[in-house]
């Protein structure tokens, strides 16, 4: 049996990267955060003010990228986990897909906490740029996120790991 991979998915400032790193230290899996690999990647180049299709082109090299090489991790034997979005159901499928097609054991991850203690998180995270800090979620860019999150259907939760701060 190959090792686990582990998708984690939530709102955003829910403390889905906190959480995929205290994970990977636990379980010694490599984490494969999204924000990490957007923000050194494209970081630089990134236009102001940020143009939706430019991210999004970028967010699906990344991806590709990271699941070729969370593939080979999970080949090797180590178990991985993947914070890289998954915002709309829709997203959420495609990655169970993706493990059933591909014969991965799958363990979703839901991580989540009220929009005031999210939107507070988002704010001094931009200030205090500790470990869980890509890059700057702008007032803006976080109520943009708000409108295309959609929260898991009761089916998603089914075997979920779940964890809910407040």
């Amino acid at each position: 049996m190959s090792a686990p991979l582990n998708v984690i998915f939530g709102p955003c400032g829910a403390g889905k990267t906190t959480y995929a790193h205290g994970f990977a230290r636990r379980e010694k899996a490599v984490a494969f955060i999204l924000d990490d690999w957007m923000a050194q990647m494209f970081g630089p180049d990134m236009p102001e003010p940020m143009q939706y299709e430019w991210m999004l082109e970028r967010v699906a090299r990344c991806e590709a990228q990271i699941w070729s090489v969370a593939a080979a991790t999970i080949a090797a034997g180590t178990s991985v986990i993947l914070d890289i979005g998954l915002m709309r159901v829709s997203d959420r499928a495609r990655v169970r897909q993706i493990a059933e097609a591909t014969g991965l054991g799958l363990q979703f991850h839901f991580v989540d906490a009220p929009q005031g203690v999210r939107r507070s998180r988002v704010l001094d995270r931009n200030v205090v740029r500790g470990e869980s800090f890509a890059i700057e979620v702008t007032p803006d860019l976080f109520e943009f996120i708000e409108g295309v999150y959609e929260p898991p259907e009761p089916d998603e939760l089914v075997g979920a790991m779940i964890s809910v701060s407040d």
